[in-house]
């Protein structure tokens, strides 16, 4: 993974970073959260606009970026599309509870699927919260009627349609 000044898009970077019971950050020192923040403010800063903000040399900059992705803390570098601004775009949130035994191939089929973007196992029994955007209404009902009607052991599940967006937080409150 490399970190490209040059990009011609709005990005954001991705943060994965556990948190002590102090809600400090572990393993990361005051200038690599420096970092961190800046690169989640903006993930085209150069190098050395980093370096500049920081008070380290372009080189130790880079290593250091090269570090956090080596150690996981850093995740990716991606383009974040708002659903909500393409035209006819339906972005829905499903809430499924699946039968125990069913639950692994009910998140195999799900991931496998193109409609889906995002798949989190949350609290409760066998549960999984899903994210899916499909190109208009249509595409999204074929999606209900093909997939998710036909999971196998679904105990309950819910689907919720985001009319807009009021916040979306990108990367890690540091």
């Amino acid at each position: 993974m490399r970190h490209n000044p040059s990009c011609q898009y709005n990005a954001y970077i991705i943060v994965c970073i556990l948190y002590n019971e102090d809600m400090y950050l572990d393993g990361i020192d005051e200038i690599d959260q420096r970092i961190v923040k800046l690169l989640i403010a903006n993930a085209r800063l150069s190098y050395s606009d980093i370096a500049e903000e920081v008070g380290l040399s372009r080189v130790a900059v880079k290593t250091r970026i090269q570090q956090l992705e080596k150690k996981g803390i850093i995740e990716e570098y991606t383009t974040i599309i708002n659903p909500q601004r393409i035209s006819g775009a339906v972005s829905c949130y499903f809430e499924i509870e699946t039968a125990p035994e069913t639950f692994s191939t009910v998140s195999e089929i799900l991931n496998g699927n193109e409609i889906v973007t995002q798949i989190y196992r949350v609290t409760g029994r066998n549960k999984l919260h899903v994210h899916a955007v499909a190109a208009d209404s249509d595409e999204m009902e074929a999606f209900l009627t093909s997939v998710i009607d036909k999971l196998p052991g679904v105990i309950a599940c819910s689907c919720n349609t985001i009319l807009s967006r009021i916040k979306d937080v990108k990367g890690l409150r540091l």
